[in-house]
């Protein structure tokens, strides 16, 4: 397939097809926390995201140095050979890791509760996962967009079936859980490998690299990546600290919990962090040609945009955590609707953190972005302990609410730090960006509790949960329609971006032949 050299096509792709993926997402979702229960989906939630964090202190911000590299430089194979490497050594270290503390007998405390069998199926996940996402930037940085989106649904679309299989046949445990994850993410492996081969961008060249060549990439991505090694060890002692904190004091049930919030927010997440790296592509190319207008007018037109359509879903979901998480979850995670309704927040502001934080990594500023994670997860730390230890620890021993609490209080403070950093470095007003914040959030979730009383209370509606939560959807998606349509500005938009978008998502349903011709 041609190359996608148009944003908005990108955009409009990516887009379209995260709403089908989202509909898959929420039926796997809706699924597998009632199949699995809390103490096992706990249990999935503490390892996964365990073996994440150790993927991203390898990482060290090198994919998404790879990534700018790899979007300048699309015909330098030996690039991808490299860095594959580097995952291949990298594996193996956190391999080791596992193997020193299985034969140490130090897994009992690093894993406190958790069976040898799942730690294993667990850290092969993780470095699935962290390679399928580099092969997901590549075919980005290739402006293969569309094709590896229209992979996603694809393979999204058999893993729900398989899902739905395990659990009518009552199959679905922790095990045949990760064997599930496996086979899906094979499959997008083969999915984007056809994609690239496709395009001429195979894998299947020459692997050799000579030893002055590894010299020089060597000394490349230390120079962009060394000042995160920091950045990247406290990450990886704060990110897994506050998940075994809370196993340690609130077991595998409260780890289902957060599990289950964080999750939920992922969703409402979706359609930002496809965006992201199309962004980060575009303020690369734009700095590297020495562009900072250019760089200022991204940031000025899809920042502010991706965190309105972010906030549309997680001020809904705020406002009716109760009812997403008896519809998600069912009775067991009745006691997790706290946690969703604080952390359906997150990916609002984590928005602004992923697209904020593609500008330092596009301009080389990562010392910058170091300095500023490190002293806010330092600070997080003792927050982390006083919300989840025991009362006799010096705690409040809140468990999953508490932890919700600390990531968001955390993050909101840590976003906006990086935005003003960026809003001085590309010229822009840091008060703007901030408003809106406040601005559009609180026009959301007033729309949404006013929706949600008008469904509940008035209409009657509060004892049947899914009408309710789904005509509660209804009237909340027409009363922002009619706030976007005539106070754009609220979301970051102009009245000609309003024309532009419905002009082009009429010409593009029309291209791909899903209505017939609109006049």
């Amino acid at each position: 397939m041609q190359q996608e050299h148009s944003l908005k096509k990108r955009y409009f792709y990516k887009l379209f097809t995260n709403f089908l993926g989202l509909g898959v997402s929420l039926v796997t979702q809706t699924i597998v926390p009632r199949g699995l229960g809390p103490k096992s989906y706990g249990d999935f939630s503490f390892l996964s995201d365990y073996f994440n964090q150790f993927a991203g202190f390898f990482d060290m911000g090198t994919s998404i140095g790879f990534y700018t590299k790899l979007s300048q430089r699309p015909k330098e194979f030996k690039l991808v050979v490299f860095y594959f490497y580097f995952i291949g050594i990298a594996s193996l270290l956190l391999l080791t890791f596992v193997v020193v503390a299985h034969t140490t007998k130090m897994y009992t405390r690093l894993w406190p509760g958790q069976e040898l069998f799942y730690i294993y199926l667990a850290v092969f996940w993780g470095i699935l996962v962290w390679l399928i996402n580099i092969m997901n930037r590549m075919t980005d940085a290739y402006g293969l967009t569309v094709s590896a989106e229209i992979g996603k649904v694809f393979q999204k679309t058999i893993g729900v079936f398989i899902i739905i299989i395990l659990f009518v046949c009552h199959k679905l445990n922790l095990g045949s859980f990760f064997f599930y994850n496996y086979f899906t993410l094979f499959l997008l492996l083969i999915v984007f490998t056809y994609v690239m081969k496709r395009s001429g961008y195979s894998l299947l060249q020459s692997w050799k690299l000579t030893g002055e060549e590894i010299k020089n990439y060597i000394k490349e991505f230390y120079q962009y990546s060394h000042p995160l090694f920091i950045y990247s060890l406290v990450g990886l002692f704060a990110g897994i600290f506050d998940r075994w904190l809370l196993q340690v004091y609130g077991g595998s049930v409260q780890q289902g919990f957060f599990g289950l919030s964080y999750q939920i927010g992922a969703v409402c997440f979706l359609f930002s962090s496809a965006m992201t790296p199309l962004v980060t592509r575009e303020f690369s190319i734009a700095y590297n040609n020495k562009d900072l207008v250019l760089m200022a007018k991204l940031f000025e037109k899809h920042i502010p945009l991706l965190y309105s359509i972010t906030a549309f879903l997680a001020c809904f979901v705020a406002v009716n955590a109760d009812k997403v998480t008896h519809i998600i979850g069912g009775g067991k995670f009745k006691d997790a609707a706290w946690p969703v309704s604080i952390m359906a927040f997150y990916p609002i502001h984590q928005t602004y953190g992923q697209l904020s934080g593609s500008v330092f990594y596009a301009t080389g500023q990562t010392r910058l972005y170091r300095n500023i994670g490190v002293v806010f997860m330092l600070i997080g730390l003792p927050v982390t302990y006083f919300f989840v230890a025991h009362y006799d620890k010096f705690g409040i021993n809140s468990g999953a609410t508490g932890l919700a609490i600390k990531m968001i209080l955390l993050l909101i403070v840590t976003v906006n730090v990086q935005l003003y950093f960026n809003a001085k470095f590309l010229k822009l007003s840091f008060w703007r960006y901030f408003s809106h914040q406040i601005f559009c959030g609180g026009c959301l979730f007033i729309t949404a509790f006013v929706a949600t009383f008008w469904v509940d209370k008035i209409l009657g509606f509060h004892e049947t949960v899914i009408s309710s939560f789904i005509l509660t959807g209804f009237f909340y998606t027409l009363m922002v329609g009619f706030l976007v349509y005539h106070l754009p500005f609220v979301f970051g938009l102009k009245t000609q971006d309003i024309q532009s978008l419905i002009e082009m998502f009429t010409r593009e349903i029309n291209k791909i032949g899903i209505i017939g011709k609109i006049k």
